[in-house]
């Protein structure tokens, strides 16, 4: 029983040392890097405003002030996490202050915008495998549209789908659509051609119709090629999603958040909408990533 427990805690250890070390060694740094710009970049402000200019004050003196002040230039880490804290906690999930709230109305249109664009690029893609006039006419297209910045074509599609009586979380997923659907596209186009010469020709010698291998090869073969894509699909959706609430003047998502505190200058307010949102494309992110080794364990056993 002592050898067995044992073992695991070296085999715990073994792990943390392979996988968690790195990420925490990196966190620290990230951590130290941050407190230094922090206060870089505070000070000037600190000696203008909050030290006194008639009496003498030490350099930790100096730093005490850049890591309180109200509306720093950068905010340090603990006024982030203090904040955060204080919009979970001190205020319902139905108020306009607390970020769940927010985190769920961006959340609702990114995860909308991922269906639509995932279904949309799945479409698209066995179109394009199946057809070669397809492939010369739309996959240029489909490349040039990213070239657009999505900041400059947000605007007008709200402004298209809000005159045909679009509002709420469609306008904000379509523009999360358009996002998410060209990696998929990309990488679906790849994984649906990965099948080797001589297993579509096995397939030929048993009748099998296009849909049939389809379904029994090219979407088996593409389907490691679909799951990165979906994974960079719902981060780039949530990109998508938040840009979609700057230009309406939401008053609930990410974005709008993001807004509100950039007219105040509320730069804690900034950075805690920027952790939050970082912290939701993880999880989104996970989530995919979750669903992935599910669907390939399932493969692999099947």
């Amino acid at each position: 029983m002592g050898t067995m427990t044992e073992s695991k805690w070296r085999h715990s250890v073994a792990r943390f040392q392979q996988q968690g070390l790195p990420v925490a060694v990196m966190l620290a740094a990230l951590f130290v890097i941050w407190y230094f710009a922090a206060w870089a970049l505070n000070a000037p402000g600190a000696m203008e405003r909050v030290m006194p200019q008639d009496a003498p004050w030490t350099w930790q003196d100096l730093l005490s002030a850049t890591m309180e002040m109200q509306r720093p230039l950068m905010p340090a880490p603990h006024q982030v996490a203090l904040d955060l804290w204080s919009s979970l906690v001190d205020w319902p999930l139905d108020s306009p202050r607390n970020l769940l709230f927010h985190v769920a109305v961006t959340a609702e249109s990114t995860l909308w915008g991922f269906v639509m664009g995932t279904l949309l690029g799945l479409l698209l893609s066995v179109a394009i495998v199946h057809s070669r006039t397809l492939d010369r006419a739309l996959l240029p297209w489909i490349v040039a549209s990213q070239t657009v910045p999505v900041l400059a074509i947000a605007p007008i599609v709200l402004v298209i789908l809000g005159s045909l009586g679009f509002e709420g979380v469609a306008p904000k997923a379509v523009i999360a659509m358009y996002l998410c659907f060209f990696p998929v596209t990309v990488a679906m186009v790849q994984g649906l051609r990965s099948p080797q010469r001589i297993e579509t020709e096995m397939l030929h010698t048993y009748a099998a119709s296009r849909w049939q291998a389809l379904w029994l090869l090219r979407l088996p073969a593409a389907l490691p090629f679909l799951f990165p894509a979906l994974r960079v699909g719902i981060a780039a959706g949530l990109v998508g999603a938040m840009v979609a609430e700057l230009p309406t003047g939401a008053q609930a998502g990410l974005g709008a958040r993001l807004l509100t505190g950039s007219y105040y200058g509320n730069t804690v307010q900034i950075w805690s909408a920027l952790v939050m949102s970082a912290l939701l494309g993880l999880t989104l992110t996970s989530a995919v990533a979750g669903v992935e080794r599910l669907v390939l364990r399932h493969r692999s056993q099947g």
